[in-house]
């Protein structure tokens, strides 16, 4: 890991349109982005009749924003993506027992809708000292936004989450069961896809220089 900091994708290209003013604009719709495509990829959602946890895209999404966006403006495309759930905007996954609006994040997925800033903070820092140039390291800086995810996940899923029914939560080893081993592999999967997109067109910059 580099121990300087470095540019984003998002500001390096925004870096060449001339005026600040553009650079900002560029820079703001590329937040703005990221927050609507976390939102759309919320909709792409697959339930589980094991869990109450929904298999989205938005893990993916969440974690290339941070790495193509950096730590502030990764994490504030999800503080308005948060945002946007709680005021009542359909934005979080389709549900016909998990409730809307902020009540959504205190139910079984809160957990993990709620890291999402933290990782993205976590994957655009990392991706701030470099480890976005390339394959395996935009990989590692990934992996580590997704064991926050996860960690935050699985723990307000076990102990915290307002269940359904009323009952208790379940506790960490059941939380394990219905909230990370059935995701794991499909999270690796994506993320394995999604991490040479930022590599790749950091060298489409470079010869375009």
């Amino acid at each position: 890991m580099a121990a300087s900091s470095s540019t984003t994708l998002i500001n390096a290209l925004a870096s060449r349109r001339g005026t600040l003013e553009t650079a900002r604009g560029i820079r703001i719709a590329s937040l703005l982005f990221i927050t609507v495509l976390t939102a759309a990829s919320a909709q792409i959602s697959i339930p589980l009749p094991f869990t109450q946890v929904p298999l989205t895209l938005q893990p993916m999404v969440v974690l290339l924003g941070g790495l193509a966006l950096g730590s502030r403006l990764g994490s504030t495309s999800q503080i308005l993506y948060l945002a946007a759930g709680i005021v009542g905007l359909p934005v979080f996954a389709a549900s016909a027992v998990l409730p809307p609006g902020p009540l959504r994040l205190l139910g079984p997925t809160g957990g993990y809708l709620m890291a999402y800033p933290l990782a993205a903070f976590l994957t655009g820092y990392l991706a701030e000292r470099g480890l976005d140039r390339r394959y395996l390291t935009s990989v590692v800086a990934m992996l580590a936004g997704l064991v926050v995810i996860y960690t935050a996940g699985v723990t307000w899923l076990g102990l915290f989450a307002r269940t359904i029914d009323g009952s208790a939560a379940p506790g960490l080893s059941a939380a394990f069961y219905t909230g990370v081993y059935p995701f794991v592999v499909p999270d690796l999967l994506k993320l394995a896809a999604a991490a040479g997109l930022v590599p790749a067109l950091w060298r489409l910059i470079g010869r375009a220089r």
